[in-house]
């Protein structure tokens, strides 16, 4: 037999005092609300519930509501149930609460971006989202209900770490039709984005003796940031109209590379044939290539570039996701490793997490299977069209003197200034007036010439030009 006790708030009636149930309870409750536990909105149990957990008469728990409801900390309301609407007062804190962190410091630390996303402004011109207003619900709510239709129970059990076959599938077809890649279901491993398969790559990499990874420079401060956390190594290797530049990486002996080449973060600019032709010489010499696909499938004024992974299938890791495509908030993306780290890429996975949930794969699946996935895409692209053209054009108004990069695929643009001031003061000076960007800076190890990093994909016509015409003021005002 149960002893008498209640799970919510792990209440034990033992604890009262003889004659004095009501008060004790009254008490309890009357704390929880106040540190929290309680928090206004929420419910209390119905009487007779929470009466027959505790074994006590009903009257009990009737009179510690009502109790309550006197000292104005919660209401009955019928149906909805008794309901916390008030909280004792809290002591005022005896000194100020310390200011909170600048979102621009000359050199970010590791929470940087944590603390730019929290930071609230009117307009949000930060770069690596996508339209998320045109998430797809109504197609979401769709496929979810059709894949929980057809699932059996044994399904919601645990599953491949690699991730559902119909995911993998799913996977392998889209790569095959919008990256040039011919790959076998089986080698897909699902990820929770990019930043986990960076993370299993860079444990597998350090099994194997790699302990460096040469990164692009510029290039993304939050993948250089996550490979560090992982305790690697990241020299730069410089970018220019061209691309990587390989004769550098050769030069310096590096084991490995990360790189974007489909479209380079943050420049926009596209790795060229020649040196294609060298990244693969260098691979093929012993190299390894992590390339991160981040956004290829974005592109409106060039034709497609093929993944190096479509050729150099051994020498290249291979990481994407839906990030870009539907929405961070997903947490869903796939890795391809070749042969001799494919095992312990999965033994990774295994260890990190037993595998992604399985019903947002399978959802996923479906909207590509259907073709949802490739039409959201044909609308992105569309709108992500209108809103670059108003981003510039806004740039040539009331930023003549910024030459533009980038333009011709993603989410973003990238702009540069002539002069030597800081583009850190200048992001504070536009979040001053309610914009928030990223200083180019942020995104380079050896120093460049002050820009911006302007995302243009998740924001309206108007806002963009708000956001621009804000920048433009900032920047007279530095």
């Amino acid at each position: 037999m149960t002893s008498p006790g209640s799970d919510f708030l792990q209440l034990d009636i033992a604890q009262a005092p003889a004659g004095g149930r009501a008060a004790w309870l009254a008490e309890r409750l009357r704390l929880a609300i106040a540190d929290g536990r309680l928090p206004v909105g929420g419910r209390l149990p119905a009487t007779r519930v929470l009466a027959a957990d505790l074994r006590v008469s009903r009257g009990v728990v009737t009179e510690a509501y009502q109790r309550l409801t006197e000292d104005g900390h919660v209401v009955g309301r019928g149906r909805a149930g008794t309901v916390v609407v008030s909280a004792p007062l809290a002591p005022v804190p005896s000194a100020s609460p310390p200011e909170p962190p600048t979102p621009f410091p000359v050199t970010p630390g590791v929470d940087v971006f944590d603390t730019l996303r929290t930071a609230r402004a009117r307009i949000d011109l930060s770069s690596g989202v996508p339209d998320l207003a045109a998430f797809p619900r109504s197609a979401w709510l769709r496929a979810e209900r059709a894949v929980l239709g057809r699932l059996a129970p044994a399904d919601f059990g645990y599953g491949d770490p690699r991730g559902t076959p119909a995911l993998r599938t799913a996977v392998a077809t889209w790569l095959a039709r919008y990256r040039g890649i011919r790959v076998d279901p089986a080698e897909v491993v699902v990820v929770a984005g990019v930043a986990q398969a960076l993370g299993l790559l860079a444990q597998v990499l350090r099994d194997n003796g790699i302990t460096t990874v040469a990164v692009e420079d510029p290039g993304s401060l939050g993948a250089r940031q996550h490979l560090r956390s992982w305790r690697l190594e990241t020299p730069p290797v410089r970018v220019d109209a061209a691309g990587l530049c390989v004769d550098e990486l050769t030069a310096a002996g590096h084991p490995a590379v990360m790189l974007t080449p489909a479209h380079q973060f943050p420049t926009g600019v596209v790795l060229d044939g020649d040196r294609r032709r060298g990244l693969r010489q260098w691979a093929e010499a012993g190299g390894l290539i992590i390339e991160d696909d981040y956004d290829a499938e974005h592109r409106y004024g060039r034709p497609p570039v093929p993944a190096l992974r479509a050729t150099l299938a051994e020498h290249v890791c291979y990481a994407g996701s839906v990030s870009k495509l539907l929405a961070p908030a997903l947490r869903v993306g796939w890795l391809l490793a070749p042969t001799r780290y494919r095992e312990a890429v999965t033994a990774a996975k295994r260890d990190a997490d037993l595998g992604n949930a399985a019903l947002p794969q399978l959802v996923l699946a479906e909207l590509m299977e259907s073709g949802e996935l490739e039409r959201h895409l044909r609308l992105l692209r569309r709108r992500h069209v209108r809103r670059r053209d108003a981003m510039i054009a806004a740039i040539e108004r009331h930023l003549p003197g910024a030459v533009v990069h980038g333009a011709a695929a993603g989410l973003h643009l990238m702009i540069t200034f002539a002069g030597s001031f800081s583009d850190t003061d200048l992001a504070a000076a536009a979040f001053a007036r309610g914009v928030k960007v990223q200083p180019l800076s942020w995104h380079s190890q050896r120093g460049g010439p002050p820009g911006l990093v302007l995302g243009y994909a998740a924001n309206a016509v108007g806002d963009i030009q708000a956001g621009v015409a804000a920048v433009g003021a900032a920047l007279r005002e530095i």
